[in-house]
């Protein structure tokens, strides 16, 4: 069972800076996810068994101070943040990212701006079909894609828990050398197609609050509930 006083979680900016070179899955955790792994024991797996956690929410931090957990976060390190980290080191020597995930028209968005803001990556691009989940032939077919790609940077973006749980179920499949990084949302924050919250917003850790406000039919239920229910969960850790 998944319990967060006993996690492994990036701790900094630092930390995750220093994460080695080589096949490593750097996922995040969030209050959401982490009511979700409580009761999907794979997502839990994926989760606790990925090379590195990163913190992607105060609460997550919060949390960690007040169980007095084995990691200490000192701050939020957002998708994005780990996005943007990636992306620029990745463009200061050149290499070839692929994005995983999303739809062909978001794809191809991404693959436009990539241009002008990371000239010296190579983007390559899979939109794999839209469904809860994938019969065999599509798994082996992202699996071969994603192989005869051999990116120096993996982006896979189907929300959670589906982009982790699916990442960790074929990762003894994926004969890559790089960092892959599960980020969801990112992919349309970085296209365009959906907007972070400003910075104010982030830096006063109101960014649930923001994407409550623009998208109430569609969040009510993960930032009511889902916030009350964290509080409780963690209460049941203490």
């Amino acid at each position: 069972m998944l319990r967060l006083k006993e996690l492994k979680i990036v701790e900094s900016m630092q930390e995750l800076m220093t994460i080695p070179e080589g096949k490593k899955l750097i996922n995040t955790i969030n209050a959401h996810s982490y009511n979700t792994a409580l009761k999907d024991e794979l997502f839990a797996k994926a989760l606790i068994n990925g090379d590195a956690l990163i913190p992607d929410g105060a609460s997550i931090v919060k949390a960690c101070k007040k169980l007095k957990a084995k990691s200490q976060p000192s701050e939020r390190i957002a998708g994005w943040d780990l996005f943007e980290m990636e992306m620029n080191r990745l463009n200061e020597k050149g290499g070839k990212c692929m994005f995983m995930g999303s739809s062909e028209k978001v794809l191809g968005m991404i693959r436009k701006k990539a241009k002008t803001v990371y000239p010296n990556i190579e983007v390559v691009t899979y939109s794999p079909p839209y469904k809860p989940e994938f019969n065999d032939a599509e798994n082996k077919a992202i699996v071969a894609a994603i192989n005869a790609a051999n990116p120096d940077l993996l982006w896979i973006g189907m929300t959670a828990p589906k982009q982790e749980k699916w990442t960790y179920s074929h990762w003894d499949e994926l004969n890559i050398h790089c960092h892959v990084g599960t980020i969801g949302a990112v992919f349309d924050f970085f296209a365009g197609t959906a907007k972070r919250a400003p910075l104010w917003w982030q830096q006063h850790s109101w960014e649930w609050l923001y994407r409550l406000i623009i998208e109430p039919r569609r969040m009510w239920r993960r930032y009511i509930i889902g916030n009350v229910l964290f509080l409780w969960n963690i209460c049941k850790e203490k």
